[in-house]
């Protein structure tokens, strides 16, 4: 396969010379993403187990991070306040960011389902 794509300068100095070699730099970080890419499924399993149960409200409200997450987000949290996180970090950071937001909009949403009710969370 022939790729044709362009680096930023302070990236393709580092770029070996030899195509071998390049391939397996390709190689290396594709592999790399695609294990950041199945960490990021199994980050998701919990939740998604979750809502497939179709929960009531209160339920919904109740739901907090497991205990492997809710480390690891510490982890990175220390890390980004600290502005040490590295690219593939950042990307986990973000994603977790973006899960947070998503059960925020769903136990905002319970929560005006239980008002609707004339039930209190």
């Amino acid at each position: 396969m022939t790729l044709t794509f362009q680096l930023p300068d302070e990236l393709a100095a580092f770029l070996p010379v030899g195509e071998a070699e390049i391939a397996a730099v390709m190689t290396a970080g594709l592999r790399t993403w695609k294990s950041v890419k199945l960490n990021q499924v199994e980050r998701l399993a919990e939740v998604t187990e979750f809502l497939a149960n179709l929960p009531e409200p209160l339920e919904v409200l109740a739901l907090r991070p497991g205990k492997a997450l809710a480390e690891r987000t510490e982890e990175l949290l220390a890390k980004n306040r600290s502005a040490d996180l590295n690219a593939r970090e950042q990307a986990e950071w973000d994603e977790i960011a973006e899960l947070e937001h998503v059960m925020r909009v769903a136990k905002a949403r319970a929560a005006m389902i239980l008002k609707a009710r004339g039930q209190s969370a």
